[in-house]
């Protein structure tokens, strides 16, 4: 197809080399690849993709917030993500297995995560998010990569049940550097299992830009594996689901794993402990501010005369009534004393571990009660 990627001249930050339907104007324009796999676009699917990515941007919104006023402990922002999140999540069945890493705030939100969901881990709570087997969906990786051997390993699992399933793992840029990544493709491409790999290529993994972890276009490294890509525009959220189509297409006929490299940005920091003035151009964030994903599909509505009054209003009752939900799901939570940490840990008493809850507790002692309640 003609966006698989060979490299070429193309370097990693090029966005002209990219497989997209909307223009960054808000146009609607055909791809010989993608045109296909969206025959179904109509006005409907595309208010319900503007309608989640709206949500999402709050939910992330309300997390940044909610991190500075000392509620949760961190955050990792997915601003300027969420068509490459929503487009793709979009595309899955209930059944498939979805493996995240820690920024895909989108994709939990697609796949069904509840308010709670997105806070509660980053308070460090007790059971802080949800049954991954309500969601399909693996709890958030922190470790760079590993999700992607996980998400190999369960593929290989439906290969074994015989059924029609497929996995996929979420990672960035930085995470294509990763041993894990690389040996997971390995193994998916020599078993030939469903799984598609989603590199989110948001140009900084922290502080280092995307040219540190390739000279030519990510994509183009799955072929050397035996595995077909695509290169995307991860700001068109249209295109985003169009690749993941053609992808969870590709693995449920048999033909083993797929490719995905989203080309977008991460408009805000790493994580809310970093700062990206330090390493940043004010110019390539604005540029970048241009190309924002919820105003193009906002911009191809309002050609197209479905962008009302009534429709903006219940998008927008809808983010404040989710926006209160996470928030609420924060400020209500009722987090367990710090000696509760050995609790469940063993199924029957362990005098190593008592000993432990001693040491500790005796520690606890040394400060206030109001201390050691926060």
């Amino acid at each position: 197809m003609a966006h698989t990627q060979t490299p070429t001249a193309d370097v990693a930050t090029d966005i002209d080399d990219v497989a997209r339907l909307v223009t960054p104007e808000g146009e609607r324009i055909s791809d010989p690849d993608l045109d296909r796999w969206v025959e179904d676009a109509d006005t409907s699917l595309l208010q319900s993709l503007y309608r989640d990515m709206v949500l999402v941007r709050r939910v992330d919104t309300e997390g940044v917030a909610l991190q500075r006023q000392g509620q949760l402990g961190l955050w990792a922002p997915c601003q300027g993500q969420e068509a490459a999140q929503v487009g793709t999540a979009r595309a899955f069945r209930s059944d498939d297995f979805v493996f995240p890493s820690y920024r895909e705030i989108g994709v939990n939100f697609v796949r069904g995560a509840k308010p709670a969901d997105f806070v509660l881990a980053w308070r460090g709570e007790e059971h802080s998010t949800y049954n991954p087997y309500d969601i399909n969906t693996a709890t958030p990786q922190i470790i760079i990569g590993a999700q992607a051997l996980h998400a190999v390993g369960y593929a290989m699992g439906i290969q074994r049940d015989g059924t029609d399933q497929v996995a996929a793992a979420y990672f960035g840029d930085g995470a294509s550097s990763q041993g894990d990544v690389n040996e997971a493709m390995v193994f998916a491409s020599s078993f030939r299992s469903p799984v598609v790999f989603v590199c989110t290529n948001n140009q900084w993994a922290i502080s280092e830009p995307v040219t540190v972890q390739a000279k030519f276009p990510i994509a183009g490294r799955a072929p050397g594996f035996g595995i077909p890509s695509m290169r995307v525009d991860g700001n068109d959220a249209l295109a985003c689901l169009a690749a993941m189509r053609w992808a969870l297409d590709n693995a449920r006929r048999g033909n083993g794993p797929a490719f995905i490299e989203a080309v977008t940005y991460r408009m805000g920091p790493h994580t809310t402990s970093d700062d990206p003035t330090r390493y940043r151009d004010k110019d390539e964030v604005e540029r970048w501010r241009r190309r924002d994903p919820i105003a193009r599909i906002e911009a191809l509505l309002r050609a197209e005369g479905a962008f009302d009054e009534g429709f903006q209003s219940d998008v927008a009752a809808a983010a404040d009534a989710l926006g209160a939900g996470v928030r609420a799901a924060a400020l209500e939570a009722t987090s367990r004393a710090p000696i509760g940490v050995f609790d469940h840990v063993y199924a029957e008493p362990h005098s190593g571990l008592e000993e432990q809850r001693g040491w500790f507790g005796a520690y606890l002692e040394g400060f206030s009660t109001e201390e050691v309640a926060r």
